[in-house]
């Protein structure tokens, strides 16, 4: 073998593991709102919610742009319909296969009864895939990442020391590793779920002032990083991002023989506020004690639900 092929050969080594990127999609600013449909279905999770239409969240005042920012309410006002609460879910109408995913926040809904979450769907769930990036409910303050996928999905061989978090337990009190959504010893699609740590979520990431989420999607795996403001990469911040060096991220789920990457398929970008149901409804009672049953809680006080809004900075898709 020639010196100048080993020479090449030890250069390309170099650079194999990094990818560039190019931005594709940027929501942000006065127009943030026109890539979205607002969704005005019944809740799939089965919350005590009613997703209005874009004239509704329009009309009520529920969206608006201030100061380059985008804010997104619930009904902080009035007792909830029979219905349930008025909120707002957005659906990005484009739908992309891969690529690095961010968000940057200045402010998350929380408080008993919320259940806000900014994620990935594919269609056909769960065949094509769900990737949980910003999630949880009630008082929360750690985010979990997951993933929800068909059956043949398992990251119980992921070395824990390839992220920062920590996978949350299962119903038998074993880690909750396998993506399936109706795993054995696992909670009802609970999926494969890391818990990013404290401050990641909640009151006390609003305390900080937000932050912001990156989520590369390869055909190698899924990797999820969360910086406070003054921690972003300058590469990010220039819309250049390079995650080869970002360092450990809080989440990895890598694809491979237990876990193929044909179990995600395209998804669209989705942000939203349910109330009750299936998750924050089932842990209400131990998470908001002495509060009564969640329905009531959330219908009859109105004013518990003026700091659940999303105020934020960009959503950004790089391909």
């Amino acid at each position: 073998m020639s010196a100048q092929l080993l020479t090449f050969l030890f250069f390309l080594s170099l650079f194999s593991g990094s990818l560039s990127y190019t931005l594709k999609a940027d929501y942000s600013g006065s127009t943030f709102f026109d890539n979205w449909q607002f969704w005005n279905y019944s809740d799939p999770t089965h919350g005590y919610v009613y997703y209005v239409s874009a004239e509704q969240a329009w009309s009520w005042g529920l969206v608006k742009v201030q100061n380059g920012q985008a804010f997104i309410y619930c009904d902080g006002g009035n007792i909830a319909g029979s219905g349930g609460r008025s909120s707002v879910r957005l659906q990005s109408w484009a739908q992309f296969n891969q690529g690095l995913f961010v968000i940057d926040l200045a402010h998350m809904p929380h408080g008993c009864g919320t259940w806000p979450a900014y994620w990935l769907c594919g269609a056909n769930w769960p065949n094509n895939g769900e990737i949980d990036i910003i999630e949880g409910v009630n008082q929360m303050t750690n985010d979990y990442t997951t993933l929800h996928t068909s059956d043949g999905c398992t990251m119980q061989y992921e070395y824990s020391g390839s992220f920062t978090g920590y996978w949350n337990k299962g119903s038998a009190g074993n880690n909750a590793t396998n993506c399936y959504v109706n795993a054995a010893n696992q909670y009802s699609n609970q999926g494969c779920s890391i818990n990013d740590g404290y401050g990641t979520f909640g009151s006390v990431l609003n305390q900080k002032g937000g932050g912001v989420f990156a989520t590369q999607w390869t055909s190698n795996g899924i990797k999820m990083w969360f910086w406070t403001h003054d921690q972003v990469p300058y590469d990010l911040k220039s819309n250049n991002p390079n995650p080869s060096g970002w360092g450990t991220p809080v989440a990895n789920f890598e694809f491979g023989s237990h876990c193929s990457s044909s179990h995600f398929g395209p998804q669209n970008i989705i942000i939203n506020l349910t109330f009750c149901g299936d998750w924050a409804g089932s842990t209400f009672a131990s998470d908001c004690p002495g509060l009564g049953s969640c329905e009531d809680y959330v219908k009859y006080n109105p004013q518990a639900f003026q700091d659940a809004y999303w105020q934020i900075n960009y959503v950004k898709v790089f391909q």
